[in-house]
């Protein structure tokens, strides 16, 4: 896996299902609420005390289990530099295992913070290979990133192979649970937090709701494991916006089921259209598919982008060789990016 975060480059004005992104666009009432925005509101430092509570009951968890965040990338860098507080007895340099194909922050935070990335090769069928991952585990494990569902699959990861995990780590360790396309699915290692308390669940609002601009994410886990993610997390990294934007958007739960309906609808559309052409695919529990189309993955993604339709091209990921992503969200941009393709095979 590369050491470098290469960002995909600037799109304009065409249709972006590369980035899986929310192509609705925020919840009108989030615009709303920015608009009410005072000028003392931005001059003085934001208060979190009711942004926390409703935050809280609407991820059905009690206060002190939670932490917001600049984008779940903070959440990343936080338990990334909280784990590497909790260095190996003898002193050795600590390990982080990656499960790839993964999210490219993972092992590139692991490395700046003077980690030892520990990677784990991908089943053929992108199931997640807990095998490998209970295999890379040694006394220098500090914590182990899992995401559910996956990205670049979609593949969801079960809570008995989370807890699996995080019954064989030494003492110390965390789980890291990315879960920032949970909205998609409904799973979550949640119920695990009380038995394991070594799980750190990791949500963003970035995908679901719209608010990826405003970078809002949260950390969940049992105090004790939160403390030190919340002693070196600065204390208004949380901007007023992002605030304010959050309570809109948590507000509105009739847009969030729409937009949820709505990937549901497209990824169903791009299941169909794999399955008339002979790609292989993998069933997502998130808001985009991966299938494999093969050597023509690039051709493709660059034809389609020509056309201002942009997906992404998957192949140098780990076991993903000829595969594309594509984002499902609104329908109609789904069917326009089928018909695109389907007059370009």
């Amino acid at each position: 896996m590369s050491n470098t975060y290469h960002r995909p480059a600037p799109t304009g004005d065409g249709l972006r299902l590369h980035l899986n992104e929310n192509t609705a666009g925020c919840s009108p009432k989030v615009l709303e609420a920015l608009a009410h925005l005072s000028a003392t509101d931005v001059s003085f430092y934001p208060d979190y005390d009711v942004v926390y509570r409703e935050a809280a009951a609407y991820l059905g968890v009690p206060e002190d289990r939670l932490l917001l965040v600049n984008g779940l990338d903070e959440g990343i860098l936080m338990s990334t530099i909280g784990a590497l507080l909790r260095r190996p007895d003898n002193g050795s340099r600590p390990e982080f295992i990656v499960v790839n194909p993964a999210f490219d922050m993972y092992a590139i935070t692991a490395r700046a913070c003077g980690g030892a990335v520990v990677n784990v090769s991908p089943r053929g069928d992108f199931e997640f290979p807990l095998d490998g991952v209970r295999a890379a585990i040694t006394p220098r494990t500090r914590l182990v990133f899992v995401t559910s569902p996956n990205n670049p699959t979609g593949v969801r990861v079960s809570n008995d192979a989370i807890r699996s995990v995080a019954q064989a780590v030494p003492a110390g360790a965390v789980i890291f649970v990315d879960e920032a396309y949970h909205d998609f699915c409904g799973d979550t290692a949640l119920p695990l937090l009380d038995s394991c308390s070594n799980v750190v669940v990791g949500r963003t609002f970035a995908k679901a709701h719209g608010l990826a601009a405003l970078r809002v994410g949260a950390l969940l886990g049992v105090p004790d494991t939160m403390d030190p993610l919340r002693a070196v997390t600065p204390p208004y990294s949380l901007n007023v916006a992002a605030a304010v934007a959050l309570r809109a958007a948590m507000a509105d739960r009739e847009r969030l089921a729409w937009y949820v309906d709505q990937v549901n609808q497209s990824r169903q559309l791009v299941y169909e259209f794999c399955t008339k052409h002979g790609f292989t695919f993998w069933v997502s529990g998130a808001n985009f598919v991966l299938a494999r189309v093969g050597p023509q993955a690039g051709s493709l993604v660059s034809g389609l982008a020509g056309a201002g339709i942009h997906i992404r091209d998957k192949s140098a990921d780990p076991g993903c060789a000829g595969c594309i992503r594509v984002t499902t969200g609104i329908v109609e941009h789904t069917r326009r990016c089928l018909d695109a393709m389907e007059e370009m095979l």
